[in-house]
């Protein structure tokens, strides 16, 4: 019942920006609709999956937080990622090692714990979330997997905003800013290319080198056709490292300049 409570005014508030606009197109009434489906659905999705694991794992363990998440999602509709992404997702952390990693798009925390326990005790996780219901749960459930606020910054606004404030948390003790060795992109899609740009334009990837991880939800080709030509265009900067049926490993290495 809470859900028609949720979604009437956010459908009546889609219905009057339309409006303004005077938009009559069929196709573009049916995506602002859908997405506003997605927002109510995911804030549903974000509230009953931390209360079940809030309420049925074992507090301080990072292990019996995921597998309740597992466990959640074998019956429930689930924004976690699937278990082979995890399985590939724990590989390349193991293999990169990273002290410091950016996850973008948070949803209930269960990849934030994922990362935050194969970091080592000196690493940090910095987590962006716009949704500001999922940031503050998603914050929770950390907690409630037994990590501090000293191994983690939660972030509740958008990628875009978030990027080029993230100097102050990634300084080192004499005053430099040590770049990303891991960032995970898990938000919206279309925002993967703007978003690796303005990591690049703020010197934010480590110079020896970053992974960075795209997450899929959706298999549509115009999702990755972008930031793929990107790519292609920077072979000095970019290679793809590996590409699984929802998660796309690139490798960043800064581009040499002439004279170094």
């Amino acid at each position: 019942m809470w859900l028609m409570v949720v979604s009437v005014p956010l459908l009546s508030a889609v219905v009057m920006v339309l409006s303004c606009y005077s938009l009559t197109d069929a196709s573009l009434w049916r995506r602002a609709l859908a997405w506003a489906l997605r927002r109510v659905r995911g804030a549903a999705s974000v509230r009953s999956a931390h209360a079940f694991v809030f309420s049925n794992c074992t507090h301080g363990k990072a292990d019996s937080v995921l597998e309740t998440f597992d466990l959640y999602a074998d019956t429930h509709p689930s924004l976690c990622i699937s278990p082979q992404t995890a399985e590939e997702l724990d590989a390349v952390v193991k293999r990169v090692r990273p002290s410091r990693v950016l996850e973008l798009g948070m949803h209930c925390g269960y990849t934030s714990v994922r990362l935050l326990r194969l970091l080592p005790p000196a690493g940090r996780l910095i987590t962006v979330e716009m949704d500001p219901l999922a940031a503050e749960l998603g914050e929770e459930i950390i907690l409630v997997a037994g990590f501090k606020h000293s191994q983690f910054q939660v972030l509740p606004c958008s990628s875009s905003e978030a990027i080029p404030t993230l100097h102050p948390f990634l300084e080192s003790d004499n005053g430099t800013t040590d770049g990303l060795d891991l960032v995970l992109m898990d938000h919206d899609p279309q925002e993967y290319l703007p978003d690796l740009l303005a990591l690049e334009r703020e010197d934010l990837l480590s110079v020896a080198g970053c992974s960075v991880l795209l997450i899929y939800r959706n298999q549509r080709a115009e999702d990755r056709r972008e930031i793929l030509d990107h790519i292609r265009r920077r072979p000095d900067s970019y290679c793809i490292r590996s590409e699984l049926y929802s998660m796309l490993e690139i490798s960043y290495k800064k581009e040499k300049q002439d004279g170094t």
